[in-house]
């Protein structure tokens, strides 16, 4: 059976930035206040940083429960690792995450400058350096008949997308506009030459975008 790159729980703005300018060790996404796009995912009772009961259930709950469903691997850029440029200068740190990130997967991180590959918990980070498919084709290898979760940011997308190598994406629009930043799209409009689209409303307010391969 075919491994799937599945695109899960991508947020972006009205205006459709995924990450706004200026990203820092302090601002990860770049712009104050993040959470105004992943409100709806941190309210559900399925978001896995949950420190208390609760939360809720319905459709937004199902997205974030759907997160580690079959994937066996991630594909992230480096700037979703951490706010480093260049080569590394500090290897003791080891990505925004901490000591229980929530892949529970090999995470591949593509970077040209690569450095030795390490373990926190259940979670193996690999820093690789190649194109779209080579770092594809050696996800899915590590997946192990699983498909692979391609993680972000935009940048990383956008180049899985002009390499036409994203089988489904959920993009979750939340109802605020940033201005400036990293842009997945204009509209989602856009990608229908290729991708079937089906727009789903939540109560919460964001409007979930699900995407399929023509």
């Amino acid at each position: 059976m075919h491994q799937l790159l599945r695109v899960m729980n991508f947020n972006v703005s009205s205006d459709g930035i995924g990450a706004g300018e200026h990203q820092s060790l302090e601002r990860p996404f770049g712009h104050d206040r993040p959470e105004r796009l992943f409100a709806w995912a941190g309210a559900t009772a399925s978001w896995p940083m949950r420190t208390d009961p609760g939360g809720s259930r319905g459709l937004d709950d199902y997205f974030t429960r759907d997160f580690a469903r079959d994937i066996g691997a991630e594909i992230m850029g480096r700037n979703k690792f951490g706010p480093q440029r260049g080569p590394w200068r500090d290897h003791e740190w080891r990505g925004w995450w901490g000591e229980e990130p929530p892949f529970r997967t090999p995470v591949f991180v593509m970077t040209h400058h690569t450095r030795p590959s390490f373990t926190l918990s259940d979670t193996t980070f690999h820093f690789v350096d190649g194109d779209a498919a080579t770092v594809l084709e050696r996800a899915r290898e590590a997946a192990q008949g699983k498909d692979v979760r391609l993680g972000g940011g935009v940048t990383t997308i956008r180049q899985f997308l002009d390499a036409d190598l994203v089988d489904t994406m959920h993009v979750a629009v939340s109802p605020v506009e940033l201005g400036s930043g990293l842009r997945l799209w204009e509209s989602p409009d856009e990608l229908l030459d290729r991708f079937h689209l089906e727009v789903v409303p939540s109560p919460s307010g964001v409007t979930h975008h699900l995407f399929w391969r023509r």
